[in-house]
């Protein structure tokens, strides 16, 4: 009839499905009934509802990390990056703000117009007196956020929400040099706790603080301290919501992260920085060679580096409320540090808390 031939290939090779993509499509599924769930239990919560802890089994965990999050977060990554034109920047931020409710009156720059791009908005700075940084107390809140748990560490274990525990020494890795930290070695047969605590009398408390998407997403110096240690855990990147924190048992420890040790005037400092989902990108201002998130890491490895040196033997000295890192899109911020018995917290779990305000005190 002169009409070209239709060849067709056998439908079991259309439609046939690679391990990969099946294991995509489940893991993405899950996570997407994940967020429903939290969805609910958040509803709950505000109406006073008290939600029994529900930890996932060892295949839900395995499951939801086969998500490739760390793939989406560096396309995450490198679409915020994207130059929008000038006409769709307005639209484009403003559907951002009415959706997380960020409060643009308190940025140093209010035109919509000035953000170039998606990253440029996320990590926009504030005017200079919208955070006063407490002067009487002498820990404060290092960002915005919400409080998910706080107190004293108990047996070696911290509490990422309440009920929800993960190991003090998986999360911080090995002990380090106590020469490195200017610290007094402790006798070998102490926990890794005791071995922390470098005066007699004093207590290891810890602080978790949850930032939102919708949150200012630099993050500052807590306390007057010496950061004299860096060390990166590659991992994966879960999400952090307080819905994923209640349901996944060491959460924290799973996830990409750096942790910054040193010490103030009371002894062992630490602040840790976690990534998240769509935040692989963790940024220390004076910690040029970290490189977050990267496409090659070893599951369960880490990296050290060391602030002291033969020409700076005191590492980066921190002032309180100086800056000293940022997040793209929002995460957590971890507190472990050694402090006197009788230091209290100024806090009620589940508060918004802002960057500046008042954490304790002795």
């Amino acid at each position: 009839t002169g009409r070209k031939k239709l060849h067709t290939a056998p439908v079991g090779q259309v439609f046939r499905l690679r391990p990969f993509h099946v294991l995509v499509a489940t893991g993405g599924g899950y996570a997407g009934y994940r967020k429903y769930e939290d969805y609910k239990l958040e509803q709950l919560e505000k109406r006073g509802v008290e939600v029994p802890v529900k930890l996932a089994s060892e295949w839900e965990v395995a499951l939801y990390k086969s998500v490739p999050t760390r793939l989406l977060s560096r396309a995450w990554g490198r679409l915020n990056q994207v130059e929008l034109p000038t006409w769709l920047r307005k639209p484009v931020y403003s559907l951002y703000i009415w959706t997380f409710g960020v409060n643009m009156k308190e940025a140093a720059v209010e035109d919509l117009h000035h953000y170039r791009n998606l990253s440029e908005f996320f990590r926009r700075k504030l005017k200079p007196q919208a955070r006063p940084v407490c002067c009487l107390h002498s820990v404060i809140s290092p960002s915005d956020g919400k409080i998910l748990n706080f107190g004293q560490v108990k047996n070696c274990e911290v509490e990422q929400v309440k009920g929800v525990t993960y190991s003090l020494e998986s999360f911080l890795g090995p002990r380090i040099c106590t020469e490195e930290l200017h610290f007094s070695q402790a006798p070998p047969g102490n926990s890794f706790q005791q071995q922390l605590v470098t005066k007699a009398g004093n207590e290891l408390y810890h602080c978790v603080i949850y930032l939102a998407p919708g949150d200012y997403h630099c993050f500052h110096s807590p306390t007057d301290w010496r950061v004299s240690h860096r060390r990166h855990f590659p991992g994966s990147l879960m999400s952090v919501n307080p819905g994923v924190a209640r349901w996944i048992k060491e959460l924290f420890c799973h996830n990409e992260r750096v942790v910054l040790t040193g010490d103030w005037k009371h002894g062992f400092f630490s602040l840790t920085a976690v990534g998240a989902t769509n935040v692989g990108s963790i940024r220390i201002y004076f910690d040029q060679d970290l490189h977050t998130n990267s496409p090659c890491y070893s599951k369960g490895s880490y990296n050290d580096f060391s602030f002291i040196s033969n020409n700076n033997k005191e590492g980066i000295p921190m002032r309180k409320g100086e800056h000293l890192g940022e997040f793209n899109l929002g995460s957590t911020i971890v507190l472990i540090f050694e402090a006197p018995k009788d230091f209290k917290f100024h806090l009620k779990a589940g508060q918004k808390i802002r960057f500046g305000e008042a954490l304790g005190s002795l």
